[in-house]
Formats: structure tokens, sequence, C-alpha cells
């Protein structure tokens, strides 16, 4: 499954030259050398060669020599042929396709050659994808006898070749957010190439400073050529406090810093989690053993769950999820939960991610659509309502999410199984999903994953595709890393979600002299709750919001304007609706009246071959995608003022807006959709604050329930949002 298996022995064979290693985002030419087997290919047959639907190269196109991904194909016995690129009519996960359509027979024998990136005519080649892929595959299947019915290749004749990362671009370091004094931690670092590949073309030494006496913390870390990365073990600090480490390169310079760690005799430390992405096996890309090692050895994450389609998911692949869990589980270490993807169609109840405390359990498929195993169809749950169903008596967790399917949790939800919902992931940023669970009166939690593609859980960048988001990560409240710790603590929605970005979040709710964990459901008869929020961000913070349910009721901004104004914001957003469909995208100018633009920044701007340009020093013009986040603009102007203009033109909507009328909220303009908005705000030349601790008193009124909880913006964009605490004075 799913082609048709006949006599694939006869179907021909296939040589690639060159085959080997070839860079992320490098221009390349192939030629591919199809020969007929046995039955030839018949008049108006034809032969496809298939690419995962992930791949975010350059289109292949046969009109423009001079173009990216010019291709050329011509037939040894001189048969016409007719081709044509497809994005979305092959079948998965080979959604992009090159067809050939022969009008003329071929014989066995007879050869097809194809030149992808043809140069002969001064072109550049066919642009490489951004992520690496250790067996990029050119798959190949025939239709002989010209019935549309194409069969494959063996596995093993399909040519492959493997991509592998640039030159390294920006390191990492990272510590964990909260451990207790004393307690063993470990700190990773890596330099990753400019589309968020860990590279190994390293060879630096590189200085390790910490802002505070760290035990066992070595004084430089050398990387060779040929490492990924370095993880250094067994270190601890003695005393309650705050700290970072910072990596130097050798003539000091800076090169990264770390997130801060807090050593603090807390009940719960954090533990980081990426429990939605897939591998190669169904959607993504390389092997489910090597999603898990990139999990644990590359994004240094503490938890991991694998959630490939279930109508993919074939019971031999489910046997050998099962038994990678086993095999990389280590508690204390790194944690891995079985689990899968129920991607029942939308009307049915959309996507919904299943996990379970132990291995060895039934697979509840949505369909079989990808699937030839037959045996316990009894299994089946074809709707949220028979998963449910199915999952009553299993020790299992659900969590709705948003990604092709959307997840409609008004059809069916059970408090038990259910306790949170994914608001961010490659796929965009969804708070709309939380709003649904607030209008059904449902007592829910907040999660953020990666739901990645292309073979890095943990630490998933867009690259140049419709995922126009960085893959998120949810921060577990724990008291050990193991199972049991893990599913008692989820189920009570003790975890804060992120865009990605380990921001560390301590937020109580203090009642009388009791303090309560974020998520928890709370009924007393007290008439106050004093909020508690410390957060400390990875970059300084532009807001904080405190919500009550879908109500923000108040918002602090650690900093005060200028009087004259330095710095614009203008922010695109939103989403044209929930579905596949959602990207939105934007071209856009800004232009001022009066004054000068000195320089820009860009927020959310994950493709490094697509930033903003300079048209004049008072206009920029700029290309960006949104999936239901913000993308955004820094203006720092000189000479603006008062009643001069600024011009903001978009293919979505357009401002006209005087710099008096700028402030630190903003002004915005509506452009339909799901929130689709333009904003313009006013923000210091330059922010500093990255701690920021606050206590609320709020009030509690009789028979009406607080959904407070918590999102943090900074300055580079990524958020955060805590689980609600529920709480009910009665």
């Amino acid at each position: 499954m799913p082609y048709n298996n006949y006599r694939s022995d006869l179907m021909g064979s296939a040589t690639l030259d060159p085959c080997g290693a070839v860079e992320v985002d490098s221009f390349q030419t192939f030629k591919l050398t199809y020969t007929a087997g046995k039955f030839g290919i018949d008049d108006q047959g034809g032969l496809k060669i298939g690419f995962r639907g992930h791949f975010d190269g350059s289109p292949i196109q046969f009109e423009d020599p001079k173009a990216p991904g010019y291709t050329t194909v011509k037939a040894s016995n001189g048969a016409k042929l007719e081709v044509s690129w497809e994005t979305r009519r092959n079948i998965r996960p080979w959604n992009k396709s090159l067809y050939v359509r022969c009008l003329r027979f071929l014989s066995e024998g007879d050869q097809i050659e194809i030149v992808f990136g043809d140069t002969s005519k001064g072109g550049p080649g066919w642009l490489m994808q951004t992520f690496c892929e250790s067996a990029f595959t050119f798959q190949i299947t025939v239709d002989p006898f010209a019935t549309q019915d194409f069969i494959a290749l063996k596995d093993s004749d399909h040519p492959t070749i493997s991509v592998v990362p640039t030159k390294p671009d920006c390191w990492v370091v990272v510590l964990p957010t909260l451990r207790q004094p004393d307690e063993p931690f470990r700190l990773s670092i890596k330099c990753n190439d400019k589309w968020g590949n860990p590279s190994n073309l390293i060879d630096k030494t590189v200085t390790l400073k910490a802002s505070s006496s760290i035990k066992n913390l070595p004084e430089t870390v050398t990387f060779e050529h040929g490492d990924f990365c370095k993880v250094i073990e067994g270190l601890t600090v003695s005393r309650s406090g705050r700290l970072d480490v910072h990596a130097l390169g050798e003539n000091g310079d800076m090169l990264a810093c770390s997130n801060t760690l807090v050593i603090s005799q807390s009940e719960r430390q954090h533990y980081w989690s990426d429990m939605h992405a897939q591998s190669g096996e169904t959607i993504g890309v390389g092997t489910a053993r090597e999603y898990f090692e990139f999990a644990r050895n590359k994004a240094f994450v503490d938890i991991a769950g694998h959630q490939g389609n279930d109508f993919q998911i074939t019971d031999a692949f489910w046997k050998h999820l099962n038994e990678l869990t086993v095999e990389f589980n280590e508690p204390g270490r790194f944690l891995t939960i079985p689990g899968y993807e129920w991607s029942g169609n939308t009307g049915l109840g959309g996507d919904h991610n299943v996990w379970y405390r132990t291995e060895g359990r039934p697979i509840y498929r949505s369909s079989r659509a990808l699937v030839a195993d037959t045996e316990m169809l009894e299994n089946d749950a074809h709707s949220t309502a028979d998963l449910i169903t199915q999952l009553k008596h299993e020790d299992a967790i659900v969590v709705a999410h948003v990604g092709g399917r959307y997840a409609d949790i008004k059809l069916a939800h059970d408090a038990k199984l259910e306790p949170s919902v994914e608001v961010h992931s490659s796929w965009g940023t969804f708070e709309w999903i939380l709003h649904d669970a607030f209008d059904c009166n449902y007592k829910i939690g907040i999660v953020a994953s990666s739901d990645g593609h292309k073979g890095r859980p943990g630490s998933e960048f867009p690259g140049n595709s419709q995922f126009g988001s960085f893959g998120g990560l949810t921060c577990h409240l724990l008291p050990g890393l193991d199972r049991d710790q893990f599913f008692a603590a989820f189920r009570n929605r003790h975890h804060y979600a992120t865009t990605g970005a380990r921001i560390f979040m301590d937020v109580n709710a203090q009642i009388d002299k009791e303090m309560h964990q974020i998520g928890d459901i709370i009924q007393t008869t007290s008439d106050n709750v004093t909020l508690n929020v410390e957060v400390i961000g990875t970059a300084p913070l532009e807001r904080i919001d405190l919500f009550d349910g879908k109500n923000i009721i108040e918002t602090i901004r650690p900093w005060n304007l200028p009087r004259q104004i330095e710095r614009v914001r203008i922010t695109c957003a939103g989403q044209h609706y929930r579905g596949r469909g959602r990207l939105v995208k934007w071209d856009v100018g800004a232009r001022l009246d009066a004054g000068q633009i000195k320089q820009y920044g860009t927020v959310n701007f994950w493709n490094p071959n697509k930033q903003p340009k300079f048209s004049s020093e008072t206009e920029i013009l700029w290309e960006t995608v949104t999936t239901g986040g913000a993308s955004a603009v820094d203006l720092w102007v000189d000479g603006f003022s008062g009643a001069d203009t600024l011009f903001v033109d978009t293919n979505q909507g357009n401002m006209k807006i005087a710099a008096n009328k700028i402030d630190e909220t903003g002004v915005t303009q509506e452009c339909g959709g799901m929130d689709i908005r333009l904003t313009v705000q006013q923000l210091p030349r330059q922010l500093t604050q990255k701690q920021v601790a606050i206590s609320r008193d709020l009030k509690l009124i009789n028979g009406i329930e607080r959904r407070l909880f918590v999102r943090v913006t900074q300055e580079d964009g990524h958020q955060a949002w805590t689980s609600p605490f529920y709480i009910l004075q009665s």
C-alpha cells in the first residue's frame, strides 16, 4: 500500500548521477535515467517521480531555462512526452511529483532521461530543500498499461541522496529552566546553519562563562569537524538563584547566551517536551529512530512523543514505534511516550493526539485510507465520539490540535481523557481552539508542540514552506521525570506552552494561605485570589497579558515610551480560516512622508532569503506569511513626529496614520478572515527588561467561574501561555 504491487520486479530500473551528499539550500543538477522493464510503457501510460510533500526547494519547471528548477525530459526512442509538475496529485507522502506521460509507447530497454536543474542554457540548477534528510528519495512509479494505476519499483530501487547541513550560522546554548540546589543538570551547545539544521562543519573552541558558579563546568569546549553538538553532564549549583551561561569565541566575542536557569527549593521541576511530530514512515522525513535521536541529542528536550497519522501507520510500524519508545525511554534522563495521531476528517472531529502510559496498547484508527491491514477492524474509531468510547478504559491522554484537519472540540469531549488543547505548532498559533473550549465550559490546559514534518522534533524551523511558524514546546511541572508523574501532572494541566523559546514562568494562585498550581480547578468560599506571576524571558519582554477566559483584564508593559518617536512596529497577523488554506501571504510597503528610516529589524521572519528591502530612505518593502500568528517589521526612525504620516500599503489592507496617533497599544486595521489585521504601534528604541515579577489581587464573584491565565509576548515575537486556573466561589 498504497500503490499496486503487481510485478514490481518487471517495472524497470533507474539510475541517478551524481549520487552522494548535497547541502541544504544549494543548487544541484541530477540526471535520472529510467530504463523500461518487461512491459515497457504503453501509449498514454507514464512515469511519476515523487518527492515528499514538504520538499521546500524550487518547484520543477519546464519553461524558463534560466530560472531555478529548469528540467528537461526526453525519450531514447524519440517518443513524444508530456510533462507536468504536480503538487497534490500523488499519494502521500509523495505529494509532489514530476509526471511524464508517454504519447508513444516505449519497449523494454527504452529509456527516459530526466535532467533536474538543467544548467545547459544558463540556469542555476535545482534548489534543494532547507532541511536535512539522510535518504532523500526519487520515488519512481510506473503506469506501464496506461490504466492510471501506478506501480512502484522495489523499495531498494528508488535512487536516493542525502541532504546535509551547510555552514554554521547561529550558536545555541540550552540549560534547564528550573532545578533544585545540588541537583545534577546538563548544558547543551550546538551551532545551527541558517535554516536551523545543526551543523557539523565546525572547528572551534568555545569559552563558557557562567553568571555564577557552576560546579564541573569546563572553561572551554572544543568542536571538531563532524561534531553536531556537545552535552556537559553532571553540573550542579549549591545555592538558590538565577544563572545563565555565555558562549564566547576565541577573541571573546559573544556567540550565544543560554536561557536562564533558576535554582530553587521547588517541589516541581521543569521538563521540556515536543510530544507531537512525525517521521518519514508517515508524512515526515527520516526514520523514527532518527526522530528520537534528534529530540534527545540535538534538540535537547526531556520528553518526546511520535504522532504519526493513524491512517498511514501499519501494524508493523505501530509495533516498531512501541519498541522504540521502550528502547529510548530512560526515566530521569529522557522520557518517551507511545502514541499516534488520530486523524479523522474535520467533519468527524479533526486531528487529536493520543498517548498511552504503556506500550502494547491498540491503535484505534480514524480510517485505513493508506493501510492495507484489515485485522481488528472493530478497533477503528471513525469519529471523536467513537474514539472517546474506545479509549474510556485505556490509560491514555488525548489532546486536540490544529493541523491540516483542525480539531472541532465542540463535537465530542471527555474531561478525563482530554485535559488540554494545542494552541501552537509549526502550522501556526491558534488561540481560537482555547476559546472554543471556554465556550463549551471545558476545563482545558494549554500545550504546544512542533507537529514538525522535517525531522527536527524539539527544534523545528519552518523553512521555506507552508509552515509559517517555529515549532512549539511545552514545559511540564513534575516532581521527577517518569511516566507516572508525567501522566498525573498532565491530567491536572500542570504545564505551560511556548512558541519554542524556553521562557521561565512561575505562576501560582494564592487563596487564603493555600498556593495553587497552574491548571488547578478550585472551589472556595474566599472573596479574593492573589495571582503571582514571575517571568524570565529569553529576550526582552514586550508585554504580559492577564486573562479571564477570552477577556484581557490587564496588560503589563515593562517599559515607558520616550517623548520622541524612535521605533515603530508594523505587525501582520491572522489566518484566512481554520483549515489547510489558512496561510495569509502579505506584500507590504511602508513609507514615511517625513523623516528617515535609519534601520529595520524583523520579528518571526524565519526565511533568511526573504528579508525586507529599502526602496529609499523613507520606504521599505517586504513579503511575509502568517498562519494564525504574527510577523512584524520594526522601523527605527528619525525626524518622524507630530502630524507626519506613515503609509502602510498591503495586498490585505492599507493604513494611513499620523505619527501622533501611534502609541504603545497600537492602531489596528481589520482585514477580514480570522483576525487578519495590520497593527502599528510605538516601542522604545531598545527594550531591556527580561524579568518581571508581579502580584495582583482579584475579586471572586459567587457562582461565576474565573478562568485565569497568563500570556507572555517577547520583543522577538516568541510567546508563552500558562494553563488556566479554574476558580469558582461557592
